[in-house]
C-alpha cells in the first residue's frame, strides 16, 4: 500500500458501497436508530406544516369578519408551537442518534487500530506512521459525517420535498408540483456539476496548506540546524514561496465558491418568482387566497434553505466516502504472519532455541540470511557478531516472529515457532533494543511498561538493578519526569537503561541484546553488563554485538558476514583462528588504543529541558 499524501484523496472516486457496509454498525443501536429516524419524521411533518398554519393566519386577518380574539391566537399558538417542535424533535433525533454515531466511530477506529498491530513489521516499516494516523481520523471523521448528513440531511431534504409536493398537489393546480420539482431538479444538477468543477480548486488549496504547513514544522523540528547555519532567512523565504501558492489556490477556491453561489441564488430567485406569478394571477383570478400565496412563498424558502448546502454536503459526502474507504483499505491489508487456527501457547521449559539451515530475505532482490543454523541450550549465551548488515538483528526479528522465515524452521524447546501463538511466544522473549524509542510518558509508566500490573516495588527494583536509581534520585521529579516525544529528552545511556529496567521487570526466560550497551560511557557499561551478566546466569540469552569486549563472557561466539555463518565458537577458540573474528578484534582494540581520554568528560546523563 501506498503511503497517503493530500494529493491522493480528490483523485480517488467514491465508493458508494462503503454506505451499506456501516449498516451493522447502526444495528447495534438499531432501536435508537428508528427512533431517531421517528423523530426526524415528526420534527420534518412539523415543519412542513409551518406554512399552512401561517395561511390561515393570514386568512384570518384578511377578513375582518372572521378576526375574532380566539381564532387568531390559537393559530398563533399553534404556529409557534409547530416551529418549537420541529426544532425540538431535531434536537431529539441528533441526541438519540449521538451515541450511534459515536460508537460506529469507536468500533471501526478499534478494528483498525487493532488489525494494525496484527500487521507485519514490513509494513509499518514502509509507511509513514503520520500517513496512518490521518487515515484513521479522517475515516472516523468521515463516518460520523456521513451518518449524521446522510440521515440528517439528505433524506430529511428528500422527504421534506416529497411532502412539500403531496401538499402542493393537493391544495393547488400541478403546475405548482412541477415548478418545484422541476427548479430542484435544476438546482441539484447544477450545485453537482459546478462542485465537481471546483473541486480542483479545493484539492490545490489544500494541497498548498499542506505543504506549508509541512515546511513550517520541518523547519521548526530542525531549529537548532538552521541556527548553525544561520539560514532563518532562506527558510522564511521558502515558506513564504509555498504560502504565495496556498494565497492563489484560495483565490481560485474562494471565486469559484462565489460562482456556485450565484449560480444557486439564481435558480432560487428564479423559482421563487415562477411560484409567486403563478400564486398573483390566481390570487387575482379569486382562485387563491392571499394566505395561499404566503403559504407557496414560505415553502418555497423552506425547501431551499436545507438545498444551499447542497455543494458542500456533496463534497463533503463525496469526501468522506474516499476517507471511511482508504481506511476500510487498511482492513483489507492482509497480516503476512498469521497463527494457524487455535494454535496453542508456547511451553516455554528452558528456552533452548535452535535455528535450522534458516534462509530469509526482505523481498527477492534483498536476501538477507543463507542456510543459518545454530542452537543455544537452556541457560547459554550465544553472541552474534559481525559487519553492518551482516544479518545479526534479522535473525532477532525472526526468533520474535516479526516476519516468516523463507524456509528452514527456528524452534523453541523443541517447538516450531510457527506453530504456537504470537503472544505467548512474545511473552517468553525480552529485548534491549539497539535503538531504544519511549512512549511520552513518565519514567514510571516506561518502566511498568514491560509488565502492567507489577506492584510499585517491582518497578523500583527493577529500576535499582538497571542502575537508575542514582540518575533518578537526581531528577527533581524522580519517576514521574516526563521522557518526552520517542525518549527525546533523555539521554541515550539513561533511555537504554529504562529498556533494561522495562525488561528486567518483565522477567522473560529468553534474553535478546542488540546492542544493549551502544549508547553507555565506559563506567555505565561495565555496571550495566555486570547487571546484564547477573540476569542472563540463567536464561537463554542472545546477545548481538558490535562492541566485542561486551560479549567475552558468551559461551559461543557466532560470527556472520554477507548472512552466512563463517565462524562460530569460544573468543578465544576464534582468535586463535585468526580469521574475520580475528581481524574484527584487532581492528576494535587498535581503535579503543587510539582513542583520547578526555579526563574532564561527566559520564552523568541528565535530563534535557
Amino acid at each position: 500500500m501506498r503511503v497517503s499524501t493530500s494529493s491522493d484523496y480528490p483523485d480517488q472516486r467514491p465508493n458508494w458501497r462503503i454506505v451499506v457496509s456501516l449498516f451493522p454498525y447502526l444495528m447495534e443501536f438499531r432501536g435508537r436508530v428508528f427512533l431517531a429516524l421517528a423523530f426526524l419524521a415528526v420534527a420534518k411533518i412539523a415543519n412542513v406544516t409551518v406554512p399552512i398554519a401561517l395561511k390561515f393566519i393570514v386568512d384570518h386577518l384578511d377578513n375582518p369578519s372572521d378576526a375574532l380574539v380566539a381564532v387568531p391566537l390559537a393559530l398563533l399558538a399553534g404556529y409557534g408551537l409547530l416551529r418549537f417542535s420541529a426544532v425540538f424533535f431535531g434536537e431529539l433525533r441528533d441526541a438519540v442518534f449521538a451515541r450511534v454515531a459515536e460508537r460506529a466511530m469507536r468500533r471501526v477506529s478499534l478494528r483498525v487500530f487493532e488489525h494494525l498491530h496484527r500487521l507485519e513489521l514490513g509494513f509499518h516499516l514502509s509507511r509513514r506512521t503520520g500517513g496512518l494516523a490521518r487515515d484513521i481520523e479522517r475515516g472516523t471523521n468521515g463516518i460520523s459525517f456521513l451518518l449524521r448528513f446522510m440521515l440528517f440531511n439528505i433524506l430529511p431534504t428528500l422527504l421534506e420535498i416529497s411532502l412539500v409536493a403531496v401538499i402542493l398537489l393537493a391544495a393547488f393546480s400541478p403546475g405548482f408540483v412541477v415548478t418545484v420539482l422541476l427548479s430542484v431538479l435544476i438546482y441539484i444538477v447544477f450545485s453537482v456539476w459546478v462542485t465537481e468543477w471546483r473541486t480542483r480548486f479545493v484539492r490545490e488549496s489544500n494541497e498548498m496548506d499542506n505543504r506549508s504547513n509541512t515546511r513550517a514544522i520541518d523547519s521548526l523540528m530542525n531549529y537548532e540546524t538552521v541556527k548553525y547555519f544561520g539560514n532563518e532567512a532562506y527558510e522564511a523565504e521558502r515558506y513564504d514561496h509555498h504560502l504565495a501558492g496556498w494565497e492563489a489556490a484560495r483565490m481560485k477556491n474562494r471565486l469559484s465558491l462565489a460562482a456556485l453561489n450565484s449560480g444557486q441564488a439564481l435558480v432560487i430567485a428564479a423559482a421563487v418568482t415562477v411560484m409567486m406569478v403563478m400564486a398573483a394571477n390566481q390570487v387575482v383570478d379569486g382562485r387563491m387566497t392571499l394566505g395561499d400565496l404566503v403559504m407557496v412563498n414560505a415553502y418555497m424558502i423552506q425547501l431551499f434553505i436545507p438545498l444551499n448546502f447542497l455543494g458542500f454536503v456533496y463534497r463533503e459526502i463525496r469526501q468522506a466516502l474516499v476517507n471511511i474507504e482508504r481506511m476500510f483499505g487498511l482492513l483489507e491489508q492482509p497480516p503476512r504472519v498469521v497463527d494457524n487456527p487455535n494454535a496453542p501457547d508456547l511451553a516455554c521449559d528452558g528456552g533452548e532455541v535452535r535455528f535450522r539451515n534458516v534462509c530469509f530475505g526482505y523481498g527477492p532482490d534483498r536476501r538477507i540470511l543463507h542456510d543459518v543454523s545454530f542452537r543455544v541450550p537452556a541457560g547459554g549465551k550465544l553472541a552474534i557478531v559481525g559487519p553492518s548488515g551482516a544479518g545479526k538483528s534479522t535473525i532477532a526479528r525472526l526468533l520474535f516472529r516479526f516476519y516468516d522465515v523463507d524456509s528452514g524452521a527456528i524452534s523453541i524447546d523443541g517447538q516450531d515457532i510457527r506453530s504456537v501463538n504470537q503472544h505467548s511466544l512474545r511473552r517468553c522473549i525480552g529485548v534491549v533494543p539497539q535503538d531504544t524509542v519511549l512512549f511520552n510518558e513518565t519514567i514510571y509508566f516506561n518502566i511498568a511498561y514491560g509488565r502492567p500490573g507489577a506492584s510499585d516495588a517491582e518497578i523500583r527494583e527493577a529500576a535499582r538493578r538497571a542502575h537508575l536509581d542514582d540518575f533518578i534520585a537526581r531528577l527533581p521529579l524522580g519517576f514521574e519526569t516526563v521522557v518526552g516525544e520517542r525518549g527525546l529528552k533523555v539521554s541515550g545511556g539513561e533511555k537504554q537503561r529504562i529498556a533494561i529496567a522495562r525488561m528486567l521487570l518483565k522477567d522473560p526466560p529468553i534474553l535478546i541484546l542488540d546492542e544493549a550497551t551502544s549508547s553507555l560511557d565506559s563506567a555505565s557499561e561495565q555496571a550495566i553488563l555486570g547487571a546484564l551478566k547477573e540476569v542472563s546466569s540463567r536464561r537463554t540469552t542472545l546477545a548481538i554485538a558490535h562492541r566485542l569486549s561486551t560479549i567475552l563472557d558468551a559461551d559461543h561466539i557466532l560470527v556472520l558476514e554477507d548472512g552466512r555463518v563463517v565462524e562460530q565458537g569460544s573468543h578465544t577458540a576464534l582468535l586463535a583462528a585468526r580469521g574475520v573474528y580475528a581481524e574484527l578484534w584487532r581492528h576494535q582494540q587498535e581503535e579503543r588504543a587510539a582513542r583520547p581520554v578526555d579526563p574532564d568528560a561527566d559520564p552523568a546523563s541528565v535530563i534535557r529541558p
